[in-house]
């Protein structure tokens, strides 16, 4: 049977997943994971400090291995039928490379050097240099250039990490001609480009991380940047002015990538884009829709027209960018810095001793057997108890900033907190307060956009929390007195991108046409329970005096 394929490549934090798609119902004919692994061996990073790095070797083996694999898993003749490849990545995640646009990490000299690999998305080692950036922009003497940015920059993003490794490490300050993010790398390795005035870069990477904007044609002048630090002097003219929207070609497949990959030469490859926002893409988002990809953090991605936003700026969020959505429309991001995140992590803590225990007896297989299969299940049985202890009977109330926070108005300083702690306070109880901090501190988000005026029609949920939890999804609807509706693809983010790679494959001509053909809709919606939100806004209170108080009264 001929029929249009196309391939959507998923570059997580832990793994990459390829997805091949039949582009006339959006059903996947074959899939494949690769788990990335130095990150799996904790090389490269050092989490007391929240540095995160990642060797580009990993993405390298894990683009082949993914891909392979599932050419090997599809029906035979299959690589004929292709007709485009897009790929989303997390970000920022940005690297020092040579004028090539080769990483610095895959020279000799440089392969160990954490500095010299990419810096991940939750890498916040650079929260002096957002600080810096920040001040600079308030009060260098002329525009304030993270207005397009919700007036904050973040650790997170692209020139924070850039100015933290030139302050950090000399070498790399020697031998660094530029910076290229994961999600234009990857596109510009499958397509062969050799110079770096060549790749393509992504819109949405470019507007939400690194300052880009039409109005200043490009990045910030010479002048703010050398005013945030010295150090930045001369890293604009060796970047790019232009930037490009996912629906458009990053370039073709060349002969070796296609030999290594098992497919055919000369395959469109589409411009890449972040993760969120094509996930978004696969959840439905259309015009006033807001998603919310769920996993270890959140993205929360809007689409507003044009004419509806005009001249307004939203404070507090993480950038609205025209077209880094969908083309044609403002994309508006905000999220969340941990949210499954927090729930491994009391797993991992009330969990110690029995991982002590297993590392004290190796070589009982029982009983390794035993210990594997009770962690496993730890989290859904949290669940399932916290699901049943009375809203507000335990007195706890978390705040969700373990890991900083995101949104409103980035602060990665920030730290969690637990209030009205007892010793009837038990693992089920503790867990659920954690879990009604999630909703919160979604809701403060939710409530910023709300508060500029942003009409929000919907609210779709994705991602393996989303898909999961019952329990977490109707505390987010209570919390949120909003219905949500779950996408029903397991796997949202791979299939935006494989929805991208039917335009740039000539399939149909729009993102709306590709959606309307390849979606899969919704498999449920959550309603909010009245009785649950009288109680859940009365604690939302308690949460918001409790956060006030660490963020303006305690010093730590």
């Amino acid at each position: 049977m001929n029929r249009p394929l196309v391939i959507g490549i998923d570059f997580g934090t832990d793994s990459v997943r390829a997805v091949l798609v039949d582009t006339s119902n959006g059903d996947e004919i074959a899939s494949s994971v690769f788990h990335f692994p130095r990150w799996g061996q904790g090389l490269y990073c050092n989490p007391s400090v929240n540095q995160f790095r990642q060797h580009p070797l990993d993405y390298l083996e894990g683009l082949e291995a993914s891909i392979q694999g599932m050419m090997q898993n599809a029906p035979k003749d299959s690589a004929d039928q292709v007709k485009g490849i897009s790929i989303d990545t997390t970000g920022s995640t940005p690297i020092a490379v040579d004028w090539q646009g080769i990483p610095l990490s895959l020279r000799e000299n440089f392969k160990e050097n954490p500095n010299s690999m990419f810096i991940l998305w939750k890498d916040h080692t650079s929260t002096q240099e957002a600080a810096d950036i920040n001040e600079a922009a308030r009060n260098w003497g002329g525009e304030d250039f993270t207005k397009y940015s919700g007036g904050v920059y973040s650790s997170e993003w692209y020139w924070a990490k850039i100015l933290k490794t030139l302050r950090s490490d000399e070498e790399i300050r020697k031998h660094a001609y530029s910076w290229v993010e994961h999600c234009d790398w990857i596109p510009a390795v499958l397509t062969g480009t050799e110079s770096l005035n060549l790749i393509k870069r992504s819109r949405c990477a470019a507007g939400h991380k690194a300052l880009w904007h039409e109005s200043w044609d490009g990045f910030p002048p010479e002048e703010f940047l050398v005013a945030v630090d010295p150090l930045l002097k001369g890293i604009r003219k060796k970047l790019y002015s232009d930037t490009f929207t996912a629906d458009e070609r990053a370039g073709i497949l060349t002969v070796d990538w296609a030999n290594r990959l098992g497919l055919v030469p000369g395959t469109p490859v589409g411009v890449g884009s972040i993760d969120a926002h094509m996930g978004a893409v696969g959840g439905m988002i259309k015009a006033n829709s807001y998603v919310k990809v769920i996993g270890t953090s959140t993205c929360d991605i809007l689409t507003i027209p044009n004419d509806e936003i005009e001249s307004k700026l939203v404070e507090g969020i993480c950038g609205q960018v025209n077209g880094s959505v969908i083309p044609g429309m403002i994309g508006l991001e905000a999220g969340q810095s941990a949210f499954g995140d927090i729930y491994a992590w009391f797993r991992d803590l009330i969990s110690w001793p029995i991982k002590e225990l297993q590392e004290s007896n190796p070589k009982e297989t029982n009983l390794q057997s035993l210990i594997d299969e009770s962690l496993d299940d730890l989290i859904p049985r949290l669940n399932e108890a916290a699901s049943k202890i009375p809203i507000g009977e335990s007195g706890i109330i978390s705040v969700d900033w373990m890991n900083g926070r995101r949104t409103p108005f980035a602060n990665q300083e920030l730290r969690g907190a637990m209030m009205g702690l007892n010793l009837g306070s038990d693992a089920p109880r503790i867990f659920k307060s954690l879990v009604e901090s999630t909703a919160f501190g979604a809701k403060k988000i939710l409530d910023r956009f709300i508060a500029e005026g942003i009409f929000i029609n919907e609210i779709i949920a994705i991602g393996g929390v989303a898909q999961k939890s019952s329990f977490v999804m109707q505390t987010i609807a209570d919390v949120f007195n909003m219905e949500i509706k779950i996408s029903s693809s397991e796997q949202t983010v791979a299939l935006g991108a494989a929805m991208f790679a039917a335009v740039i494959g000539g399939i149909y001509t729009t993102v709306d046409e590709a959606q309307n053909n390849m979606g899969k809709g919704f498999e449920r919606t959550y309603l909010p329970i009245p009785e649950n939100v009288t109680k859940y806004r009365d604690l939302y209170q308690s949460y918001l005096e409790i956060g006030d108080f660490i963020e303006n009264k305690l010093s730590l």
